[in-house]
């Protein structure tokens, strides 16, 4: 909540969500708390899917590991129509619903951003189809590169420019200027820094080297 408050009282700060363990998740519930979090956050959430890739996390959940992927889509999809649908209905393999309603709907029209992670041919093609945007975790900037190519390749084949895929990295090495700007001379649009710090103090003191040393300055 204090995360929310924080979002609705700085304009330019976004709220994001991300759920490797959305699989598990019902949609229609989750989309309910997600609409619920972007009215209180006046609009900022976004909304990261990562789909998994450790077998026994599924095993764990007591859902089959195969067709992770056209179950995630489907999911994303009957969330989309509570979302967006005057009269939600939805009918698939692995979610079927009708004559319902859920309330509040988000702020954010048609819906919040939609952001998908991963490192995979099959995850750069989510992305370019499905999504606002495509979030790559841990990676240096050799890294970013493979991934970009994938992403370049992923958007000729829909038909969709890349330059409208948003793109986000939480990289792995320490960000100087001169590393920023080679992650944003690749195409990478947001830069998600990790606090290495083990206390309150140590973050902080992350939170204002970045704003001195990076924040404007690329």
């Amino acid at each position: 909540m204090a995360r929310i408050f924080d979002s609705r009282v700085d304009a330019g700060r976004r709220l994001a969500k991300a759920l490797s363990g959305y699989r598990g998740r019902n949609p229609l519930v989750l989309a309910k708390e997600l609409a619920t979090v972007d009215v209180l956050s006046n609009g900022r959430l976004i909304f990261g899917i990562g789909i998994g890739y450790l077998k026994p996390e599924f095993d764990a959940l007591g859902i089959p590991f195969e067709h992770k992927g056209l179950r995630t889509e489907e999911y994303l999809a009957a969330m989309l129509a509570v979302w967006t649908m005057e009269k939600p209905a939805y009918r698939g393999k692995f979610a079927s619903f009708s004559g319902i309603n859920a309330m509040p709907r988000p702020v954010q029209k048609p819906h919040p951003e939609v952001v998908f992670g991963g490192h995979s041919k099959e995850a750069f093609a989510r992305a370019a189809r499905l999504a606002k945007g495509w979030y790559g975790f841990a990676l240096d900037v050799d890294g970013a590169k493979q991934c970009v190519e994938g992403l370049r390749a992923a958007c000729a084949k829909v038909g969709r420019k890349f330059e409208d895929l948003e793109i986000s990295v939480t990289p792995r090495v320490r960000v100087d200027r001169e590393v920023a700007k080679r992650f944003v001379d690749l195409g990478v649009g947001r830069l998600i820094l990790l606090a290495r710090a083990q206390d309150e103090g140590g973050v902080l003191s992350v939170v204002r080297e970045t704003e001195r040393d990076l924040i404007g300055k690329v």
